[in-house]
């Protein structure tokens, strides 16, 4: 798809046509959430059931056309899966996809899911970009589903929070809040043995169902249909504990030493059985690991470093004929400066971290939460701010690595 260059940006009156909309404040009633507030959104149903909602975004489009999303799915770098059941047997295979391998739009019974469409499409981005009601870190991606007639998945459950909506065509929804989560057996799929909805909607454009985790439930296609899953991040506790103790190594200092310490044993005699594990070798590896202590500083660094890293499959463009920071601060101050579509910015009382790196506030504490929360700045903003040499300095570097651009890409 082509791209407008960060260095030529697009004139004011494109750019305000182009601006994502801002995010629902919490105490504002919106469409999006049928009416409700975002805190009563999240009071009384966020984790705990589901909502559908009729028009939350009246009018809507499709991000992506078919043709579109079909030439995503061809890239290396987007993660896209074909599922189908044709003649009552379940298929899946991972992309990418060339087009001839992809079935017809007129072939009944087949789903393709591309992931994380965010990253690769400004569309995408901006409609994600409606759900920040939620915390940045536990938002994750943005997926479309395309399927043809008669195309699902079907009955599963997910292990985390979803927004279903639809952007084209019809389907059909059956949810049940049902104990029995076991799968059946010999699929390549992660399906439901004994499905009991208990609700069932047909959602048309614009229409959305939000679900909590373990919440089962089954789409199905009538006629050609696109449906966007806005996903967030629920790491489990395996997950947590390994990613941190991995962090917490990566990071040791080991009492301050230059060396590491070293395992040593002077008083260990010669033995009669050598693959019995020593006694003595298992009580100081105890003993090491019960030394092992870390501070809500360190949670907290650890927590931002890691939902800051981004996707493995994640590549910067920098800009091809970057501007020398002179020229940048002159664009800046005219057009202002958003966050690129794949940049996540995160921060606490004492940090951010950015794209996986942690960095102490400092100086920035004067400006950069307020360029993380709304992930942009206007030139008149910039232009208070520049006198800062450290703030400029800071952002053309940003700028130079493709983590920010130069005003607002159409």
């Amino acid at each position: 798809m082509p791209k407008r260059s960060p260095d030529h940006p697009v004139d004011a009156r494109k750019r305000r046509a182009s601006l994502p909309p801002a995010c629902p404040a919490p105490d504002v009633p919106t469409p999006l959430l049928g009416g409700l507030t975002p805190a009563q959104f999240m009071r009384k149903y966020w984790q705990k059931k589901p909502l559908l909602i009729r028009q939350a975004i009246p009018d809507i489009e499709a991000p992506l056309t078919r043709d579109e999303l079909f030439a995503l799915a061809d890239s290396d770098d987007v993660e896209s899966r074909l599922i189908t059941h044709f003649r009552r047997r379940w298929a899946f295979e991972h992309g990418p996809f060339s087009p001839d391998e992809l079935p017809t739009p007129r072939t009944r019974q087949w789903t393709l899911l591309v992931q994380g469409v965010d990253l690769h499409d400004d569309r995408a981005r901006a409609l994600l970009e409606r759900f920040r009601f939620a915390p940045d870190a536990r938002l994750d991606d943005l997926m479309i589903s395309y399927a043809s007639d008669g195309g699902g998945v079907g009955p599963h459950f997910d292990s985390y929070d979803v927004f279903l909506l639809q952007v084209h065509g019809k389907r059909r929804w059956r949810i049940g809040a049902q104990r029995d989560l076991s799968l059946q057996e010999g699929l390549p799929l992660k399906i439901l043995a004994n499905f009991q909805p208990e609700e069932e909607w047909v959602l048309e454009p614009g229409d959305m169902l939000y679900l909590p985790p373990h919440i089962a439930h089954d789409g199905i296609a009538e006629g050609e249909c696109m449906t966007c899953s806005i996903g967030f991040r629920s790491p489990s506790t395996s997950e947590l504990t390994s990613q941190f103790l991995y962090w917490l190594a990566e990071r040791g200092t080991d009492d301050g030493n230059r060396q590491p310490t070293l395992y040593r044993d002077p008083d260990q005699p010669a033995v009669t059985h050598p693959a019995q594990l020593p006694p003595a070798l298992v009580e100081r590896v105890g003993a090491v690991l019960a030394k092992v202590r870390w501070s809500d500083a360190d949670v907290s660094s650890f927590v931002g470093s890691w939902l800051s890293e981004p996707k493995a499959n994640v590549v910067f463009d920098a800009p091809e004929k970057p501007l020398d920071e002179a020229r940048f601060v002159t664009r800046a101050a005219k057009y202002g400066i958003t966050l690129d579509r794949r940049t996540i910015l995160l921060y606490d009382s004492r940090s951010y971290y950015l794209n996986g790196e942690q960095y102490l506030l400092k100086e920035a504490r004067k400006w950069l939460p307020a360029l993380a929360d709304s992930r942009s700045m206007d030139g008149k903003r910039f232009v208070t701010l520049s006198h800062d040499s450290c703030m400029t300095v800071l952002l053309h570097e940003w700028y130079r690595a493709g983590w920010i651009r130069v005003g607002v890409l159409a």
